[in-house]
This record gives C-alpha cells, sequence and structure tokens, in this order.
C-alpha cells in the first residue's frame, strides 16, 4: 500500500494485469500473462487458460467442459486432472503457480526498483472466487506453496474488493 491505501503494481509496460494465461512452447519455455496470451492464436494447444475452473475438482467433475477446449484435460488413475502442454502435463495447481510466480517476480522487481527494498517475496494473501470450497481453496493454498510462497490466507474476492475500497474502515454505509 501507498499512504495508506491500495495500489497496483505495473509492469515495465504499465500494464497493471496479469492474465492467467499460461503457454508453452515446443523448447519448454514457459510463457506467462500478456505473452502467453498472445500464444493462444498460435499455438492454442499449447496454451492454458481458465484453470481456476479445474482447481481442486476430479476428472470426474470437468471431462464435459474439458472436452470443448483447445488444451489436453485428462486425469491420472487417482482422478486427479492433468493439463497437457505439448509433451509436458501439469495440475491444475502447477499452472496456477506460474502466475502466482509471475505476480511474485512483479512485486520484487518493484520494490528493487523503488530502492525501498531487496528482499524476496515470500508472503501472500490470495484471492479466490466466493463459490470455491476447501478442496479448491486448498488447491489455491497448494499453488502458492509450489510458487515459492507462504500463504498467509485465502480471502473471498467480494471480501478484498470491499477491503480496498475502505469499506472496512467505515462504521455505516450503503454499499
Amino acid at each position: 500500500s501507498q499512504d495508506g491505501q491500495p495500489m497496483i503494481i505495473r509492469d515495465a509496460a504499465g500494464d497493471g494485469l496479469v492474465p492467467s494465461i499460461v503457454s508453452v512452447d515446443e523448447e519448454g519455455t514457459v510463457f506467462v500473462g500478456r505473452e502467453a496470451q498472445r500464444r493462444l492464436l498460435t499455438a492454442p494447444g499449447r496454451t492454458v487458460y481458465s484453470v481456476k475452473r479445474f482447481m481442486g475438482r476430479g476428472i470426474e467433475d470437468v471431462s464435459g467442459e474439458a472436452s470443448f477446449l483447445p488444451f489436453m484435460v485428462s486425469g491420472d488413475p487417482a482422478g486427479v486432472v492433468r493439463i497437457g502442454l505439448g509433451d509436458r502435463q501439469f495440475t491444475p495447481p502447477e499452472i496456477s503457480a506460474f502466475v502466482l510466480r509471475e505476480l511474485k517476480r512483479r512485486a520484487e522487481d518493484y520494490f528493487r526498483e523503488r530502492g525501498d527494498f531487496d528482499f524476496e517475496v515470500d508472503r501472500a494473501v490470495i484471492t479466490v472466487p466466493a463459490y470455491f470450497n476447501d478442496a479448491q481453496r486448498t488447491a489455491t493454498r497448494d499453488a502458492g506453496r509450489l510458487a515459492g510462497l507462504e500463504v498467509l490466507r485465502i480471502i473471498n474476492e467480494p471480501t478484498a474488493a470491499a477491503l480496498a475500497y475502505g469499506l472496512d474502515a467505515r462504521d455505516r454505509g450503503v454499499v
């Protein structure tokens, strides 16, 4: 936060968003965010999006919707969802971890460039859709751990939005 107000950390191009899209090229290079989004047109079978829909769910839960996606979705013998990108397979938390690592890197770069800190970002509060169940929240926590983060808290997205707008500091009001 800056002066007690939440702020958005932007990349070098001024973009404040990191699309939750991951792509793997033929050499195994992983792309995250806007670059992966650009690859949706040229390499749709190697680019995954909407991974939240698979978090904490088994293959039997998602097989119907998976058939409409351009990337490969399968299950292992235990029923765990596997997402195929080229010759590699990932679980949904592993895909989410790529996005979280990018956010972690962006935060570290921001603090280093600002000159305030030169440290590793190792803790995070992560937001999830309000409808996420315990298994989906656990999968999100696992993604944070895979990204090298201690997940301090999982917060519903509507609650996070209210906190960002300072609604927790108001005694009364209409929202």
